[in-house]
């Protein structure tokens, strides 16, 4: 006989999914998208859920307000925004989809590096505004991609697709840096933290924010950059100081930065950033695309159905969560 609604399991969303996605759980939960993500909704809401479906920040003690739970699945890779050791402590297993936008994001820090360094679209409103010798003359100014430094902060699977793209691309030295020793299949030259921001035209932050990483890209390393280096993070905002790096943008100590996550989000529209020179904001989209959003639904999709089904994820974070099962 089939089930009616009413006897299907919860399934709370903190954001809309893939419309892909949401037909893959339909037969088999009730869906609900959070109006918002504040503290006090998200709680209200994982009174009722069997699983819950990640996009923002959850609540440190959300798990607090969720007896029925059975998962977590977060919609993307960053695991910043689940309390992990919670549900390992309560026996909630949770999932990640690790590479889902791995592309997206590696495509973006090439998009910001190109903005950075051949500044196109400045030369776009020259040419509009001021003439094409003007727009002409800036060009000579321009520093070129190849030939040149990346050092890369963190080299997990982001990581290392931009050290290929950029090794295999534009034939760039690639530096990197990573807590963990492991193989870099020869791409990526190891070395230590204060190399790194010393000698590379360009450093992409790319590592996951834990409490080692909090904060570690402070006035110390970035005052170890080179004048005309830039710097693009496209991983959590908590991992740069902010102050630091406005001080070196409005001091001329860097040539510019790209940032697309921040300490508070949204970006309040009086934040001191916005008054930085040569600094590109983009309002944490790296990851985001038609496509990557479309994988990381249905990976989602999946992922919860093998909870609620009473099987482990695919992409288990936690063993430690179903040890004694």
């Amino acid at each position: 006989m089939r089930e009616s609604s009413a006897d299907l399991p919860l399934v709370v969303m903190t954001n809309p999914i893939h419309p892909d996605a949401e037909a893959l759980l339909r037969p088999r939960a009730r869906l609900i998208t959070a109006p918002d993500t504040g503290a006090g909704t998200l709680r209200a809401l994982a009174a009722e859920a069997t699983g819950l479906i990640v996009r923002a920040q959850l609540p440190d003690d959300i798990l607090d307000h969720a007896p029925r739970l059975r998962g977590i699945v977060r919609h993307g890779v960053g695991l910043d925004f689940v309390p992990i050791s919670a549900a390992t402590a309560r026996g909630i297993p949770v999932a990640n989809l690790p590479g889902s936008n791995t592309q997206a994001v590696a495509e973006h820090v090439f998009a910001a590096l190109f903005h950075l360094r051949r500044q196109l679209a400045r030369l776009d409103a020259t040419l509009r505004e001021a003439g094409w010798i003007a727009a002409k003359s800036r060009a000579s100014d321009l520093d070129e991609i190849g030939g040149t430094t990346l050092g890369i902060l963190g080299t997990g699977e982001i990581g290392r697709r931009v050290a290929g793209i950029a090794r295999h691309g534009f034939g760039l030295r690639v530096l990197g840096h990573a807590r963990r020793n492991h193989s870099f299949d020869g791409q990526i030259e190891p070395v230590d933290r204060e190399t790194l921001f010393s000698e590379s035209d360009a450093v992409v932050i790319a590592c996951p924010l834990n409490d080692e990483t909090r904060g570690l890209v402070d006035a110390r390393l970035i005052g170890r950059m080179r004048r005309r280096a830039v710097l693009i993070n496209v991983a959590r905002g908590p991992i740069v100081e902010a102050a630091a790096l406005a001080e070196a943008l409005k001091a001329g100590r860097i040539a510019g930065a790209a940032l697309d996550v921040f300490a508070v989000q949204p970006l309040p529209p009086d934040h001191p950033l916005f008054a930085c020179p040569n600094l590109l904001l983009t309002p944490h989209v790296a990851g985001t695309s038609a496509t990557s959003l479309r994988v990381m639904g249905l990976g989602a999709a999946e992922e919860m159905l093998r909870i609620l089904r009473g099987e482990p994820p695919r992409n288990l974070v936690n063993p430690e969560a179903l040890a004694g099962g």
